[in-house]
């Protein structure tokens, strides 16, 4: 079974126009707020009208201008799961769960809730109210709401974003399971590209209400479209470039020549390389030449839990202004192996991490 989108909705600053199509691997739509991720489902789901266009479920047309078809939200066979639950505050987990299952047997009813709650992990919690719930377990019972009503297809609005970081892993880690279990079509909002990664197979990528990348998420994050998509998807150092040959183009901003493996047109405009894609040698280029490799000097560093980020100048020592070239992370493992080695350090750009970027 397969989700066929293509509408368009004129909005307040753009219009969002889509055509894509998703199946039985989840498709993370990504992209900054703003961009008609939230849109885009609501549409699908039929709590927004386009102004034109067509949704096509299966062999179930959801939507259809040219043919005056638009079927009501409850008889779209979609579950829906939102940011901030939803739950309705005066019913027990069980019966938020059994909401939307009118119409058939009472035991077939039971039996939904029963594996649901199971299947989510909610066992002992039947009879308790949504306040009494942690904010994880809350998500978990709108999950289990989403999936009782068996949905020929699944759309997740950010819900991890208004969790804390404990319980977000937690709930990745039910999605995971879930999808995995679901096998139809299923689309994951987000604005946070790893979750995007950990979650889906297939990544769209959107801005201002267009398509700018779909396909699957590893080639999307090593061979970027554009920098929009290189830029969206997390990227932090790219550089003015020309090509110098197929193989070889010039960093304009990073003043130095660099080897590449892949340029799509000879119309080259930037290079990017992620930060954690850069890698640091032991050898100085003078004594052992190393293809794409640089003395650097560390301007300053920022520190998380487990990573350091070092904002590097190339070629000469930092001056009073501050400035640098690039973003490299590493773990702190590999940090602790040369921070008290003499500057400068070197860097090497490897040419499989490049990528070059058309205008």
């Amino acid at each position: 079974m397969a989700l066929e989108v293509q509408i368009e909705k004129r909005l307040a600053s753009f219009t969002l126009s889509l055509d894509f199509s998703c199946d039985a691997e989840p498709l993370a739509v990504l992209g900054p707020s703003g961009s008609g991720k939230s849109m885009t489902l609501r549409c699908i789901a039929g709590l927004e009208r386009p102004d034109r266009g067509r949704i096509v479920l299966g062999n179930d047309v959801l939507f259809d201008s040219a043919k005056h078809v638009s079927k009501p939200s409850r008889a779209r066979r979609i579950g829906l799961l939102f940011q901030h639950y939803a739950l309705f505050p005066h019913m027990t987990v069980a019966e938020n769960i059994a909401f939307g299952l009118d119409g058939i047997a009472d035991a077939e009813r039971r039996a939904r809730v029963t594996k649901q709650i199971s299947q989510t992990h909610l066992a002992g919690l039947e009879s308790r109210y949504p306040r009494e719930l942690s904010g994880g377990e809350q998500q978990r019972v709108a999950l289990a709401r989403a999936l009782a009503i068996e949905p020929q297809a699944l759309l997740l609005d950010e819900p991890l974003s208004a969790l804390d970081t404990h319980l977000r892993s937690q709930i990745e880690r039910q999605l995971i399971e879930t999808l995995g279990q679901f096998r139809r079509p299923a689309l994951f909002v987000t604005h946070n590209m790893e979750e995007a990664y950990r979650i889906a197979a297939n990544l769209l990528v959107l801005s201002k209400g267009r398509a700018v990348a779909l396909g699957p998420k590893e080639e999307i994050f090593r061979h970027p479209p554009s920098k929009e998509v290189a830029l969206l998807t997390g990227c932090k150092n790219f550089s003015q470039a020309c090509s110098i040959s197929s193989d070889e183009v010039e960093a304009l901003d990073w003043s130095c020549k660099l080897r590449v493996a892949r340029q799509k047109s000879a119309a080259t405009a930037h290079i990017g390389i992620r930060a954690h894609h850069i890698d640091f040698s032991d050898a100085a280029p003078a004594s052992a030449p190393t293809e794409n490799t640089f003395p650097c000097w560390l301007v300053r560093a920022s520190e998380t839990p487990f990573r350091i980020t070092l904002f590097l100048k190339l070629h000469r020592p930092p001056d009073a202004s501050g400035e640098h070239h690039l973003q490299a992370e590493v773990f702190k493992e590999k940090w602790a192996h040369f921070k008290d080695l003499p500057q400068p350090w070197h860097v090497r750009l490897s040419p499989d991490s490049l990528f070059v970027l058309p205008e």
